[in-house]
């Protein structure tokens, strides 16, 4: 299951690189060659940001590739302890992430440019929150 998982997060954040280099490259030709700038470039590069960045780091995160100090001294400790952290920094964005999005759900708030509904926006956060807390389990003892 993990590795299923894996295969299409991998692929969720290629795509989302993919296209950020597309729109930010859209966004440099519309400005720079065309002399008429795109209205909608800076917005979506923005989001497909936000996007990429928490999909990445739960993907970094499943693989075992965060950057991390090591304070404790056996290695079944640190291991405990890092999946212990990667569990509570999923639920924070789980719970801050459902919140957000609700309340911007509620209030009908959509994106200047795109039109998007914020809320579908910030999605992002309670998802990537849940792919760590499956990650901190589906390690398990390594």
């Amino acid at each position: 299951m993990k590795a299923r998982v894996d295969i299409w997060l991998g692929r969720a954040v290629v795509l989302l690189m993919t296209l950020l280099v597309l729109d930010v490259v859209w966004q440099v030709v519309s400005r720079f060659l065309l002399r008429d700038p795109s209205t909608v470039t800076e917005e979506l590069a923005r989001y497909l940001l936000i996007w990429l960045g928490l999909f990445g780091a739960a993907y970094a995160a499943g693989q075992g590739s965060h950057l991390s100090v090591d304070l404790l001294g056996s290695t079944h400790s640190r291991r405990r302890a890092s999946r212990l952290a990667e569990a509570l920094f999923g639920l924070l964005l789980v719970g801050g992430g459902v919140r957000l999005v609700y309340l911007q759900l509620v209030l009908g708030q959509a994106s200047a440019a795109l039109g998007l509904p914020l809320g579908v926006v910030y999605l992002a956060a309670p998802v990537s929150g849940i792919l760590f807390i499956y990650y901190a389990f589906a390690r398990g003892e390594d």
